[in-house]
């Protein structure tokens, strides 16, 4: 489903630093701040797949990729911008989990 994509915080966070246009993937690690490489390959193939987001591949020596938004991520952009502006002005009265709320979700995940 499309909102399950969309409402992942690393697809919200990319999605909103590819409004600005064209990022490698470099760049666009370092402006995400704090994401694996891993997860952030993922987040972006989740976002290709779902039609987010385009990747190019240029045929150069070494081979240059960028990722840009489609045109329905570009439509996605408007609404995920006026989330994440909520967000940050609702965070002062954002009550914070506990210590033992975090502890409990923990040990309720199911394990492999």
């Amino acid at each position: 489903m499309l909102l399950d994509v969309v409402a992942n915080k690393w697809s919200a966070l990319a999605i909103g630093v590819l409004e600005s246009g064209p990022v490698r993937f470099g760049e666009l690690k370092q402006r995400l701040g704090g994401v694996t490489p891993k997860v952030l390959t993922a987040t972006l193939r989740r976002l290709e797949t779902a039609g987010l987001v385009e990747r190019e591949v240029f045929a150069e020596v070494p081979p240059r990729v960028e990722y840009s938004l489609s045109p329905l991520g570009r439509s996605a952009a408007q609404p995920l911008a006026a989330l994440r502006s909520w967000a940050e002005a609702s965070l002062d009265g954002a009550l914070p989990a506990t210590d033992t709320e975090a502890d409990g979700r923990a040990s309720q995940a199911p394990r492999s």
